[in-house]
């Protein structure tokens, strides 16, 4: 059971252990991330990336272990709707933005409010809503953009576009998958800008795989392998571990 020491963590996985038809997809998983912190996950292929955001998020339910968010609320006991609303958000890895509308009224759509999509979007803002809206739009490089269709954006700009939907909701901590595949290197440098200043307000995990762009992150990286947590530290740190070159870098 949980130690009290271990209530300050924002996110706390202990013995987490999952299984596909007899695949271990987690195995034993321990992971502790405190509040305001951005983590980075990397590892191979099948090493548990996803499974262990899908057990975060409430879409799989782990066959033993602990997972606590805020030190007070038990996910494994949760779905996906209470788990998002508890504050958790999460951006798959394959842009979903509404195509037809224009990049603001993406925004407008996510905004956090209960009044659903025609009521969102004929709501007129308060000017609390309008400086939050300015300030996503500039955070996500987008405020020159806001009348254009989210259809005319390039890749790396309907990613910005989503991580600011995300952002609209303004959940404690967002859930990022493999933010810059298919980036251009200016964008993936200009997302690991954007992603930092997000951190400065909000808690982030990212899994990636493209080592410039966790490098410019500049955070603590956890490797995943096998459904367990190799290493932990500095991007130097775990790079320099030669079972992380042997399963994952080397290659």
């Amino acid at each position: 059971m949980m130690d009290v020491r271990t209530t300050q963590a924002l996110l706390y996985l202990d013995g987490v252990s999952v299984s596909f038809d007899g695949f271990r997809a987690l195995n034993n998983l321990s992971l502790v991330m405190d509040p305001g912190e951005m983590r980075a996950i990397i590892g191979p292929n099948g090493a548990g990336k996803t499974t262990m955001m899908d057990v975060i998020t409430g879409k799989t339910r782990p066959d033993e272990g602990d997972v606590m968010f805020q030190g007070r609320h038990d996910l494994t006991a949760l779905d996906e709707s209470a788990i998002a609303t508890l504050g958790i958000g999460r951006k798959f890895q394959k842009p979903t933005v509404f195509e037809s509308h224009t990049v603001e009224d993406n925004l407008l759509l996510a905004l956090d409010g209960e009044r659903g999509v025609i009521g969102n979007l004929l709501h007129r803002l308060s000017g609390a809503e309008r400086d939050r809206l300015d300030e996503i739009l500039s955070i996500v490089k987008l405020k020159d953009r806001r009348e254009e269709l989210a259809a005319n954006l390039s890749h790396g700009q309907k990613q910005w576009l989503e991580i600011g939907m995300l952002l609209a909701q303004d959940p404690a901590l967002l859930l990022v998958d493999e933010p810059v595949a298919g980036m251009t290197d200016a964008e993936t440098a200009e997302t690991a800008e954007l992603l930092r200043r997000i951190n400065e307000t909000h808690s982030v995990v990212v899994v990636e795989h493209d080592m410039t762009f966790v490098r410019d992150l500049g955070v603590k990286v956890t490797v995943l392998h096998e459904g367990s947590v190799l290493a932990e530290g500095s991007l130097d740190q775990v790079s320099a571990n030669e079972r992380v070159v042997e399963v994952y870098l080397g290659r």
